[in-house]
């Protein structure tokens, strides 16, 4: 995990030259033809052969008067190197993507040279492993091996590690909805650089190469990143908690959660998430510990060690909307021993609140929601568990790990 600048390179694909690059004249010149069929009789293929005056003015047309949607055609597979995890975050809170990340959960943290790793944090990663080694060993050696508690132990040490630690993945996405990106990162850098904290500042450069490596690779169409409609990055709330709490056929809840959480919780792309930071730092007590005062206490001790790298267990308020087919979606994901335990416990929190409101106010979804909250999924009535995990605590969905 070296402190190299981010790395992107485009998978093979029709607009891909033979230097790396992206061919957006190509790209361009196809989607002017798209464009066109909407009113032309003869179709496509009546388009492709059409002369190259005629698209380009099609062309012209689109990228100036806001049309864009037809460059959304051109899909681009980046495969991205050296990305801090805030900002595949960043680039997976807007939902028009597919991504495969590496897991983070179970990464080993190597700190290496030039690494933007600290040397507090690898301490400390490599100390809780060991604590959290023993405490699992103690409460479920029976159940688990040793290699599912040395997963279980870094799954949990990694919260103290820094939302800039560098992951890769391969990020799918248009062609213009990379560029509507990319200009909201612009806009992004231009507001907050004069009086950026820390954080901002840190993520301000990351976002500035990001922004560079696409433009290396001729992605970057200039009409494409005007932001007439002043759109901005979507996981950026402000006021978060003057938002009210509503649940009917959908619902909009606010909690506290840590960024760890928040980067599994934005993967339901049916639901709306925004999250906004602490004014007093607060951090993400794993329950295998938590009953434990001593151990509790050394644990907030050593967030504070590495407060300034804004560890993954720093806690953040949260946002999140959307409609209850789709949180029950979320329930048969999340409520399962194999999911991570912090968005576990939060799912059956808002789960619990979502049924006492629906009872209260008579509505009429609240017998259905009442079939999810005796238990893991696979207690559900419509869900079918392909492995059975035989983990009583964990159905129970009162596990400690």
């Amino acid at each position: 995990m070296e402190n190299t600048k981010i790395k992107v390179g485009i998978l093979p694909n029709h607009f891909l030259r033979q230097d790396g690059t992206f061919d957006s004249k190509k790209a361009i010149e196809l989607s002017g033809k798209i464009a066109g069929v909407c009113y032309d009789k003869e179709g496509f293929s009546h388009l492709e052969s059409e002369p190259l005056e005629k698209t380009l003015k099609r062309v012209d047309m689109t990228l100036n008067n806001g049309h864009h949607s037809v460059y959304d055609h051109i899909s681009i597979s980046f495969n991205i190197q050296n990305l801090p995890k805030i900002l595949a975050m960043i680039l997976n809170n807007e939902h028009q993507y597919t991504t495969s990340e590496k897991s983070a959960r179970y990464t080993p943290v190597t700190r290496q040279a030039e690494s933007i790793i600290t040397e507090d944090e690898e301490r400390l990663y490599n100390k809780w492993i060991e604590i959290f080694k023993i405490k699992i060993k103690e409460n479920y050696g029976q159940i688990f091996s040793d290699s599912k508690i040395q997963k279980l132990a870094q799954e949990n040490a990694r919260y103290l590690v820094t939302v800039f630690m560098p992951t890769q993945m391969i990020y799918s996405t248009s062609l213009r909805q990379i560029n509507y990106i990319a200009s909201w990162m612009v806009d992004y850098i231009n507001v907050h650089s004069a009086n950026a904290n820390n954080f901002e500042s840190k993520l301000i450069v990351s976002m500035t190469d990001f922004v560079n490596e696409l433009d290396n690779l001729n992605v970057l169409v200039p009409q494409l990143m005007h932001n007439e409609k002043h759109r901005t990055l979507s996981m950026f709330g402000k006021n978060l908690e003057k938002r009210e709490e509503y649940f009917g056929d959908v619902y909009s809840t606010i909690y506290k959660g840590s960024f760890a959480q928040y980067a599994q919780a934005q993967r339901h792309r049916t639901l709306d998430y925004q999250l906004e930071m602490l004014d007093e730092k607060e951090y993400f007590v794993p329950p295998i510990i938590a009953d434990d005062k001593i151990l509790t206490d050394e644990w907030l001790a050593d967030m504070s060690v590495v407060k300034d790298v804004t560890p993954q267990g720093e806690l953040v308020l949260i946002s999140e909307v959307g409609k209850y087919d789709d949180f029950i979606l979320k329930c048969k994901e999340r409520l399962c021993s194999s999911a991570q335990l912090e968005i576990m416990l939060q799912t059956r929190e808002t789960l619990l609140k979502y049924k006492k409101v629906l009872e209260v106010s008579n509505n009429h979804l609240a017998n259905d929601i009442n079939n999810y909250t005796h238990g893991a999924r696979c207690t559900f009535y419509d869900f079918n568990c392909s492995s059975d995990c035989g983990f009583n605590e964990g159905k129970k969905l009162i596990r400690k790990i």
